[in-house]
């Protein structure tokens, strides 16, 4: 009698997931890359509507987080909330909603935080609305 046990059921749902959530994680990447342009946003002022969402970028404002950040730093507020951003050692930028993703530019992760927002609001630090 030719039965297929447990472990072999199991086995094989377990490789066809790999494969559904691989080729699912590749076509991301790929529409991802697609989307991202391939030229630097300049220093200066950006204000520009992403997926519904209104991105505002503002170098050297002085007023982020009270102004205890450089000349430097930008400011970022997405729908007039500001987003906090930091700045690594090598050159790449993080924020608050996904601090596990670099970027080579403020205005590519304005960008990925409204895709990881999903539409909610932006919240600032201390849960004040």
């Amino acid at each position: 009698m030719n039965k297929i046990t447990r472990r072999q059921a199991l086995g094989t749902t377990a490789g066809a997931l790999t494969v559904l959530g691989l080729t699912a994680a590749a076509t991301g990447v790929a529409t991802s890359a697609a989307a991202t342009p391939a030229a630097p946003t300049p220093r200066g002022t950006v204000d520009e509507v992403y997926q519904g969402r209104r991105i505002q970028i503002t170098m050297g404002g002085g007023g982020h987080h009270g102004g205890h950040h450089g000349p430097d730093q930008p400011t970022v507020r997405i729908d007039g909330r500001e987003l906090h951003v930091m700045r690594n050692a090598d050159g790449s930028w993080i924020s608050v909603v996904n601090h596990y993703e670099t970027f080579t530019e403020p205005k590519l992760l304005a960008r990925a935080a409204v895709r990881d927002l999903q539409g909610a609001s932006l919240v600032p630090f201390g849960g004040a609305a």
